[in-house]
């Protein structure tokens, strides 16, 4: 199995833990950016980008996950990379679950920007 289809049968089992959590859906009901990403309430949480897992925390925590070496900076395509946001490193499906949570209990708490 290549690592994209690994990644996305990963998120896949991330996805299905999830649905079942209050406000928890997956997608925007449109095309484009959030199409497939993992909302709470409506706002983005965590996403599967080329095979990677996209998680939005506070700045701080994803500095700490860089420095840490658990998580890379997260750059949508404008040439800078975002604060609120990180690659987390494939790595077992706990792991994920774990930084998806993180994300989803930060971004419903409402102290991330839009």
């Amino acid at each position: 199995m290549s690592d994209e289809a690994e990644a996305q049968a990963r998120f896949d089992r991330l996805v299905a833990t999830m649905a079942d959590r209050d406000g928890v859906t997956l997608g925007s009901g449109r095309r484009g950016f959030g199409s497939g990403a993992l909302q709470v309430n409506g706002r983005i949480f965590a996403m599967l980008s080329a095979g990677r897992l996209v998680v939005k925390l506070p700045p701080d925590r994803v500095a700490s996950l860089i420095a840490a070496d658990e998580a890379a900076p997260f750059d949508a395509g404008k040439g800078r990379p975002m604060k609120e946001w990180a690659v987390i490193r494939l790595g077992a499906d706990d792991v994920w679950l774990a930084r998806a949570e993180e994300a989803s209990a930060f971004v419903s708490s409402g102290a991330s920007r839009r």
